[in-house]
């Protein structure tokens, strides 16, 4: 017995088992070449036959070839396995549905808020949010050094200016949008809803350095507060719910004239008065009359025409209507948290 007659019976045993059909055939081939009585312990017993010096290069040579005839044997039990797998599947049997997701709950809630706003007439448009000084502050009765500016913490872009309009800054707020409607439309009535991202430097559970806000425009011949106050009830009750009233308080917002802060009664206690608002109501932002100032400056004539405006927050506002207390949640992308919803 030499090296070329093991090597023949390796390579006889590979090809019988690259030819075999099926797991009865291969355990053939196993003990013809593997078992007890095979052709590789039959091998293994020649030893004695062989020279002392060479006893231990033929056993090797043994076991070398008998572990390839081994793992051909493996590889080809897994590719029939896979192939009986196959065959034998039945297909009428129902998958694994991967798991769905759904729109975020800010998404859900511009939509929601779109939804509502179209209903009476006011159509979504986009404006930038990377914005000139002008349409941000100037434009809106702001002007250089005002103290009113400070009350933005607004974000400055470096060596980004236009000497007509003046530095380029992240908005603070969707008030630019104003301008930019009265400027685009040219003529009122005007109906504008701008929902946009906004950014400020405010981090805390209840504001975040980019929030989103969605801003309200109503201009038009002979518009008063009660058309204010009707569009924020008819806003309120479609959101919160029937249940819920609203009251105007006089504030200050340089851009109104008269400006007011909006409330509405309380998610928790429907305005009887709890921990949580203390007298039963929960600020939910500002609104107010156009200023004469902002009218002339989008190029229409306050004498001619009156309208009003408010900005609040979609954060914010989702956050009163689910009781989420930590804005936080809402940008960390944890699911426990956005799967509730």
């Amino acid at each position: 017995m030499n090296k070329d007659q093991i090597i023949n019976i390796k390579n006889q045993a590979i090809s019988a088992i690259l030819e075999a059909k099926s797991k009865k055939d291969l355990e053939t081939l196993r003990i013809n070449y593997l078992g007890r009585k095979g052709q590789f312990s039959n091998l293994l017993k020649e030893i004695v036959k062989i020279k002392p010096e060479e006893r231990g290069e033929f056993g090797k040579t043994i076991n070398f070839n008998k572990n390839a005839v081994s793992q051909a044997l493996e590889a080809k039990l897994s590719s029939i396995a896979v192939q009986e797998k196959t065959i034998f599947f039945d297909t009428t049997i129902p998958g694994d549905k991967p798991p769905t997701g759904h729109l975020h709950l800010i998404t859900q809630t511009i939509n929601e808020i779109i939804e509502i706003l179209e209903k009476i007439g006011f159509a979504k448009f986009s404006y930038p949010e990377v914005e000139w000084d002008w349409f941000t502050f100037e434009g809106l009765n702001m002007p250089k050094n005002h103290p009113a500016r400070d009350e933005w913490e607004t974000f400055f872009i470096e060596n980004l200016e236009s000497q007509e309009y003046g530095k380029a800054v992240l908005t603070p707020h969707t008030s630019n949008g104003q301008l930019r409607e009265m400027l685009r439309a040219k003529k009122p009535p005007i109906r504008m809803l701008n929902i946009a991202k906004c950014y400020r430097r405010q981090v805390d559970v209840s504001h975040a350095p980019m929030f989103t806000q969605f801003e309200g425009l109503l201009i038009d011949k002979n518009i008063n507060i009660t058309h204010l106050k009707g569009t924020l009830d008819y806003f309120v009750k479609q959101y919160f719910g029937e249940d819920r009233e609203t009251r105007i308080r006089p504030f200050h917002f340089q851009f109104t004239e008269p400006s007011f802060e909006i409330d509405i009664t309380c998610i928790i206690c429907k305005g009887r008065g709890c921990k949580v608002c203390k007298e039963g109501w929960l600020e939910i932002g500002g609104a107010g009359m156009v200023h004469p100032t902002v009218l002339k400056n989008g190029g229409i004539n306050p004498d001619d025409f009156s309208g009003f405006a408010w900005g609040w927050g979609v954060e914010r506002l989702m956050m009163m209507k689910y009781s989420v207390d930590d804005i936080r949640l809402l940008f960390n992308g944890d699911l426990r948290f956005l799967n509730q919803f």
